[in-house]
């Protein structure tokens, strides 16, 4: 059912919460330090058709908006769950939050703004108006990098200790095995880290790899600068060189044309044999078939794989029945996502209201 509500910006959080649950504890301030979020070079006020904030189009997922209704602000709310829900409303609406569907968007002819709830703006830039930057549009990169770099770091770690071994192990409930499941365990510190793609979520990863004694490396598509902890930083052609090196690559890769099939045979051909593969990046980046053979050939000795190609991983993929594989189903960004969610659209809106310059800004020359 479709509503239209009056906006209290005070209160948009409850987007993301229960009534009766306590406020974020966490600030704008410091999700904006923790995640190394920056913001567009242009402000709000200043983009062709943007006269101030009059009617929204929000998506619900299944939040509670009953705080809304009572809203006594100046800017209508349309509330839709889907696309043909959007379509009746959106004419004469100026920002979208989560939908970017191509009609949707050739509708809004006031449009200026679009908020997604997601961190992969790859399928959105196919739009025209978006990828064009006629429509200036946010996303949610940064806010789960510090869950998706432990969900890396507790998949290289369970990898390097033979883990999914040992739970397999127990099925049978022999102890006698221990010996044959030991081999090849190796410890952490010490070892060399290569982090692809020094983002939020990589460089987070590098940070907890630090912290656990390892030489960490990456790579960045624009400029040698890094954090500290980072003892090294490539630039993207120098990948090959430094997986050579490396005794674990972890993959925090965005997908882009530049990016897509990057991890292939001639990259697992490169790599020092029986390094660890992490994919907490894109699925699309990495070509499955030699994924596979690099594992079965031991150049690769374990991978941790929360994203895939394709998704859902068919039931038939071979992966599946792998000892020295680790799956999970494009979850590693989940626990705690929907307070950070929450604190940068409330203050995305609060901005987008004033006229300011945004938070996480897509480029859609970087596609990211």
């Amino acid at each position: 059912m479709m509503r239209t509500l009056k906006l209290l910006v005070l209160t948009v959080v409850t987007l993301f919460c229960v009534t009766d649950a306590p406020r974020a504890e966490i600030s704008i301030d410091r999700l904006i330090e923790q995640a190394r979020i920056t913001e567009g070079d242009v402000a709000v006020r200043d983009l062709p058709r943007w006269n101030g904030a009059h009617k929204i189009l929000i998506r619900d997922i299944g939040m509670n908006l009953d705080a809304l209704i009572s809203s006594l602000g100046d800017v209508d709310v349309v509330i839709a769950r889907s696309v043909p829900e959007a379509m009746q409303h959106v004419r004469d609406v100026d920002a979208i939050i989560g939908f970017c569907e191509a009609e949707v968007i050739a509708a809004a002819s006031q449009l200026v703004w679009v908020q997604i709830y997601w961190a992969g703006a790859e399928s959105c830039l196919l739009v025209e108006r978006i990828g064009s930057g006629d429509v200036l549009m946010t996303n949610m990169q940064k806010m789960s990098s510090p869950v998706i770099a432990e969900h890396a770091i507790a998949m290289m770690l369970s990898l390097a200790r033979h883990l999914p071994q040992f739970v397999h192990a127990m099925d049978g409930r022999v102890w006698s095995e221990r010996d044959a499941l030991v081999d090849g365990m190796t410890p952490i510190a010490g070892k060399k880290l290569l982090v692809a793609g020094l983002g939020g979520i990589g460089t987070e990863v590098a940070r907890l790899g630090a912290a656990l004694g390892m030489h960490v490396s990456g790579t960045r598509n624009s400029s040698r600068e890094g954090p500290e902890f980072v003892r090294y930083v490539g630039l993207s052609h120098e990948l090959l060189d430094l997986a050579a090196q490396s005794d674990v690559i972890v993959n925090a890769l965005p997908l882009t044309a530049g990016t897509k099939d990057l991890f292939n045979e001639e990259f697992f051909n490169a790599v020092k044999p029986g390094a660890i593969f992490v994919n907490v990046g894109r699925g699309q980046t990495v070509v499955t078939d030699d994924l596979l053979a690099a594992l079965e050939s031991g150049q690769i000795s374990g991978a941790g794989l929360d994203v895939t190609q394709p998704e859902p991983l068919p039931v038939e993929s071979p992966l599946w029945q792998r000892d020295d594989v680790i799956i999970t189903p494009h979850s590693a960004g989940r626990g705690g996502e929907l307070e950070r969610h929450g604190v940068l659209l409330h203050e995305n809106l609060r901005r987008y209201i004033a006229g300011d310059r945004l938070l996480n800004v897509v480029d859609p020359q970087k596609g990211y």
